[in-house]
């Protein structure tokens, strides 16, 4: 795969003189070009650390208008980092619509140094090379497309490099043991980056392998193959863009199912008030101290609630929080996003609030609008709303691999006992700014959103991250169920 790479092309100070300002201007015109699209790159700078990434980067920046990329060096992760799932880190840096992001170290790195050095095997390698592929390719249906860069040096050439860098004073601090050490297993990290440009060099994000040996061949190529990746991305959202001008996203109201899940749960559980007052004591005691076992176990809590309007989220979530430390937890309020939210890829505000090791994200709604408010009112067309299952699948699936319990609950009300609820809010006047008009259109479409819910819980539910139904026609019972799950769960997961 990297025989290419190896030819020793060279390019002369006079050809480079002669070339490099048409490539920097058709570079600047793309970028232009990028930024009122709305797309938002990522470019990968990837390869040995003396193949050149740091003289790239530095003419990548300065050919490039400034106002409009942002550039990263990943090294090893900060504490803040470690306590959240790996991409968390990766989430944080992706740019905003009209921006570029350009990383030196990126998702590629951490697997294939573990793989290299063999304390990663096959499979596991092969999974984390599929996790990335479909992270690439959510991205670009994202309009965040990613254009990958590996530099590539022979080993023969880069052992001269290590040891012309070595001795020279001005570069010597460049030179650590580490790139020793790697370079020792040169053979290996080739193997393994073969490997990995294999697994993931898909339609939506291909490698790039630029021949390193001498520097103006090496920088020119970069700019040209950016630029053609950039014009590429254009052209293919031009495409998008025109196939669906002037149309609206399709509103998808699915047929209301005589038997669902939900229509299975019995509204009429109650709980009388002395044994609600008692089990709320008994319960909030048990949770306080769970919560606080937290940190030690190296774990953290994920709590999602879903609903009707008016099915009492509000209410669960605060009995719960009532039993924890006001320094330990956060509840998100998930509403329609805000312009920086608007302008990410759609998970990117829920990755953001994740908890560290230790705390709490309580989320009052949460990512999963794409399948219920965003299908059914078609503020997202059938394509997204349709591949969100698996994407938010994965998403839970590498927060439940981090260490993270996570527990969703669907609180289950009848129709009747929704109006009864809003006609109370109407007369009684510190409840009123909890009625909206929206909340009165959303009722006329009761069946559409029960079914969606419906087709949301037996796609998402996973042993890991499962869905609780909880009957919620009674505040008191819906209240101590809520509180008595999270410490069955908790409990089990810090036993486990």
């Amino acid at each position: 795969m990297f025989e290419t790479a190896e030819l020793g092309s060279k390019i002369d100070k006079k050809t480079f003189k002669r070339e490099g300002p048409k490539a920097r201007a058709e570079l600047l015109e793309v970028q232009r070009v990028v930024a009122g699209s709305g797309l938002a790159p990522v470019v990968i700078i990837s390869g040995g650390d003396e193949y050149g990434k740091v003289p790239v980067l530095d003419l990548l920046l300065s050919w490039l208008d400034a106002r409009g990329v942002e550039s990263y060096a990943l090294s090893d992760p900060t504490d803040e980092e470690r306590e959240r799932p790996r991409f968390w880190r990766f989430w944080r840096l992706l740019p905003a619509r009209g921006k570029m992001s350009i990383l030196i170290g990126s998702w590629y790195s951490h697997p294939v140094v573990e793989r290299a050095y063999e304390r990663l095997d096959e499979l596991e390698f092969e999974r984390e090379m599929r996790r990335i592929r479909d992270f690439e390719v959510m991205l670009a249906h994202e309009g965040v497309p990613v254009v990958k860069l590996w530099l590539h040096l022979a080993k023969s050439v880069h052992k001269k490099r290590l040891a012309k860098v070595k001795r020279d004073p001005r570069s010597r601090w460049l030179i650590s043991e580490e790139s020793w050490t790697n370079f020792k297993r040169y053979d290996e990290f080739r193997r393994t980056a073969e490997e990995a440009i294999r697994l993931t060099s898909g339609g939506v994000a291909p490698w790039h392998i630029v021949e390193s040996v001498d520097d103006r061949y090496r920088n020119l190529t970069v700019v040209t193959t950016l630029t053609r990746a950039l014009q590429d991305a254009v052209h293919s959202d031009d495409a998008h863009r025109a196939k669906r001008s002037g149309r609206k996203a399709k509103i998808s109201l699915p047929r209301a199912r005589k038997a669902n899940l939900i229509r299975q749960l019995d509204l009429t559980l109650a709980l009388p008030d002395n044994e609600y007052e008692e089990k709320l004591e008994q319960y909030s005691a048990r949770l306080a101290k769970l919560v606080r076992q937290l940190r030690d176990a190296e774990r953290s809590l994920t709590l999602v609630f879903e609903g009707p309007d008016a099915a009492g989220k509000g209410g669960a979530i605060r009995r719960l929080t009532g039993a924890m430390d006001a320094r330990l937890y956060r509840v998100i309020s998930v509403a329609a996003p805000t312009d920086e939210e608007a302008s990410h890829p759609y998970l990117w505000r829920f990755w953001r609030h994740l908890p560290r090791r230790g705390r709490v994200t309580v989320y009052d709604r949460s990512w999963y609008g794409r399948v219920l408010v965003e299908r059914i009112e078609g503020l997202a067309e059938r394509e997204e709303w349709k591949r969100a299952y698996a994407e938010i699948n994965e998403f839970e699936a590498q927060l439940t691999e981090f260490g993270t319990i996570v527990i969703k609950f669907w609180l289950a009300i009848s129709p009747e006992e929704q109006l009864r609820r809003f006609r109370d809010r109407q007369t009684t006047p510190y409840k009123q700014y909890k009625l909206t008009e929206d909340d009165w259109r959303n009722r006329k479409k009761w069946d559409g959103y029960e079914t969606a819910a419906s087709d949301m819980i037996e796609r998402t539910s996973t042993d890991n991250a499962p869905w609780v139904l909880i009957e919620a026609e009674d505040k008191r019972w819906t209240r101590i169920q809520v509180l008595r799950t999270v410490c069955r769960h908790v409990r089990k997961a810090l036993k486990g």
